[in-house]
């Protein structure tokens, strides 16, 4: 959807004549429509995604520390989808586990390193895009 932006431009007749009167004004409205820009709408889609992911990955991490009940729906849901998000980070670190009668907090420092990394190949994706943006006429 296009942004409309009003601009008001108002002009003066010069100075005031012999008699006193007041300079008269006239006004004159102008309305102008802002094209979207693809490289903003791009760097906004790059940062939903990144903020979608680190919200799954946040879930993961409070899931898990906690020691949340994998047979439940929504934990399985989001430990599957994340699954795939921190694999290639699981062997970096141990896996501190800690059990009491039926709770088993699990602490994943693989899942922090994964929003990092994920963090970073956002950022640097944002930065490819904006490339020559300042060059660009406007």
């Amino acid at each position: 959807m296009a942004d409309i932006k009003q601009t008001v431009t108002r002009t003066q007749d010069e100075g005031v004549d012999t008699t006193g009167t007041e300079v008269q004004q006239q006004t004159k409205r102008v309305q102008t429509e802002a094209a979207p820009d693809s490289k903003v709408t791009a760097q906004n889609v790059v940062w939903y995604i990144l903020g979608f992911i680190e919200i799954l990955l946040a879930f993961r991490f409070v899931l898990k520390l906690l020691g949340a009940n994998p047979a439940s729906g929504f934990v399985d849901f989001v430990y599957n989808i994340t699954g795939i998000l921190t694999i290639p980070f699981d062997s970096i670190f141990g896996v501190t586990k800690v059990a009491t009668a039926d709770v088993k907090a699990v602490f994943e420092p693989s899942i922090i390193v994964a929003a990092v990394v994920y963090l970073l190949i956002a950022w640097g994706i944002v930065k490819l895009i904006t490339i020559n943006q300042k060059d660009q006429p406007v």
